[in-house]
């Protein structure tokens, strides 16, 4: 930690939340929550605290800072949220501030510089306007890095940034603008050379940092071409790009999505991540990747500082669900606590068809065409409505929910999944499910927090839930007791924060923090 930054007499355990869904293994558990428990987390002991309201649409997770020296303020424990206006908050996370500890704007509409409207990316997959949409990262040594784009006098821009998180202020070496380039015949090329397009290309996966880069992944808005999934990386001291990866260098698509969780990483700095629909060849030798689960090494680069992939997977009916957008590349890629039966490191992901795919991530399998039989397991239709949101991974157990289904908490028995053996909530969440994130204490006292938006096309309210891990029984439901717990109007694909006994939902208009209430 930078001196000065993080309070020297503050508790030693629970460091804060600097990435989404916890750590780089995105499982979306925090096994370091000891003040809410299943015993105290009903609509008697626990319900909205206090909210904070913010200039735009949240999509990206909030994260947590415990300790951080603010400075004509103080120590405080510290929630950073972004937003669609191009708006990066600091809050005091524990409601001791009525307004912003500091607050960062990217735009300036006095001199031509705004949020990009919705209308002009030909879709409204996000509105009402796109600004940050993923969740930033955050170094231990006190800076925020996020990516936002904008609208400046006619031309589009993303860029990356480097905040303070006493401050807000940026660092000497930041912003840079977001522009690579790479040898390539696929869509929108030009001379034999791809470029990076700021207005096709939507930043919606969680921003990833390892061995001192940030990894950037790219999609697009609403399938509008033309557009790649791109990979960046830049270095985490000066923002200079180090390695660059396109998944469709001689086709379209492949877009980066996720629901918005982050590229994982194992234990030797390897990334994973799942791309969606689009042109496959990698089977005849060729660079396209479309619908495929990637692993990359910083390690496989060439002169041009392109990555390569090390190992890969594609369904057997890769075609097919990439021209029925029933791809694999929503929930992104949740690596499991190594198996002592089996393949030991196992990778989790499912598609929009409601296939579970569990995959050996020494040996991710390629592509076969006449079945899926080189891999350690495939459920086909064990979410029957198909997955758009990450899940979670505890004590062994993934929780995933699919659309129109239950949250379900599916066993992992002798590295395989247990459909037989599964344990659903009686809620059954509407488009597009959620994304579940995990409070315990160690391997104790599990609560599976869900944020159930289904009511954001008509800005309708968010409901916080919370279910007991093994036995999936509602504990608390910010419904309950609506006038004095309802949440703010719903964001799709939000994520709760869990921290220090408060949990944490973005909406359209406000921060909402929930915790034990006072008697």
């Amino acid at each position: 930690m930078a001196a000065g930054l993080i309070d020297p007499s503050a508790p030693p355990g629970f460091a804060g939340v600097f990435t989404y869904h916890y750590d780089n293994s995105r499982d979306g558990v925090n096994p370091l929550e000891t003040i809410l428990t299943p015993a105290n987390v009903n609509s008697g002991n626990f319900g909205k605290l206090f909210s904070y309201p913010v200039d735009g649409y949240v999509y990206g997770e909030p994260l947590y800072v415990p300790g951080v020296s603010i400075p004509s303020v103080g120590v405080r424990n510290v929630v950073y949220v972004v937003t669609e206006h191009d708006s990066v908050y600091a809050f005091d996370a524990d409601g001791l501030s009525p307004s912003p500890l500091w607050h960062t704007s990217f735009i300036n509409p006095g001199a031509g510089i705004t949020t990009i409207p919705y209308a002009d990316t030909g879709t409204d997959d996000i509105v009402p306007e796109i600004g940050i949409t993923s969740t930033p990262v955050i170094d231990p040594s006190g800076v925020i890095y996020t990516v936002a784009a904008t609208k400046e006098n006619g031309k589009y821009f993303q860029r990356i940034h480097a905040l303070a998180i006493t401050t807000g202020s940026e660092l000497a070496f930041s912003p840079q603008v977001i522009d690579p380039t790479v040898v390539g015949n696929g869509a929108g090329a030009i001379d034999h050379r791809v470029s990076f397009d700021a207005l096709t290309e939507g930043q919606r996966s969680a921003l990833t940092e390892v061995n001192g880069r940030i990894y950037i992944a790219f999609a697009s808005h609403g399938d509008n071409p033309p557009y790649h999934g791109w990979v960046l990386g830049y270095s985490a001291t000066n923002l200079s790009l180090a390695t660059m990866y396109i998944d469709t260098p001689n086709g379209s698509d492949g877009g980066i999505w996720q629901g918005g969780n982050g590229i994982a990483v194992d234990s030797a700095g390897a990334l994973y991540f799942v791309s969606g629909n689009g042109t496959f060849d990698a089977n005849h030798g060729g660079l396209d990747y479309g619908g495929t689960a990637l692993k990359l090494s910083r390690l496989a680069l060439n002169k041009k500082r392109v990555m390569r992939p090390t190992d890969y997977f594609a369904p057997h009916n890769q075609a097919s669900l990439s021209s029925t957008d029933e791809d694999m590349g929503d929930p992104g890629a949740v690596l499991l606590p190594d198996q002592t039966v089996g393949p030991a490191h196992l990778l989790i992901t499912a598609d929009k068809n409601g296939t579970v795919y569990l995959l050996d991530r020494d040996h991710l399998g390629h592509y076969r065409p006449a079945g899926d039989t080189q891999i350690p397991q495939e459920v086909p239709g064990l979410l029957a409505g198909g997955d758009w949101t990450p899940p979670a991974v505890f004590n062994s157990v993934v929780y995933f929910s699919g659309y129109n289904e239950p949250l379900m908490a599916i066993p992992l028995i002798h590295g395989k999944l247990s459909p037989a053996d599964t344990v659903a909530s009686s809620t059954v969440f509407d488009y597009p499910g959620v994304a579940p994130s995990i409070s315990a204490d160690g391997t104790d006292s599990g609560i599976v927090w869900a944020i159930d938006s289904h009511l954001y096309r008509s800005s309708g309210p968010a409901t916080l839930e919370a279910y007991d891990t093994g036995t999936m029984d509602q504990l608390y439901s910010s419904e309950t007791n609506s006038v004095r717990d309802g949440a703010g109007p719903g964001v799709k694909f939000t994520t709760p924060t869990v921290a220090n006994g408060k949990v944490y939902i973005g909406t359209q208009t406000e921060l909402d923090v929930y915790g034990l209430l006072t008697p």
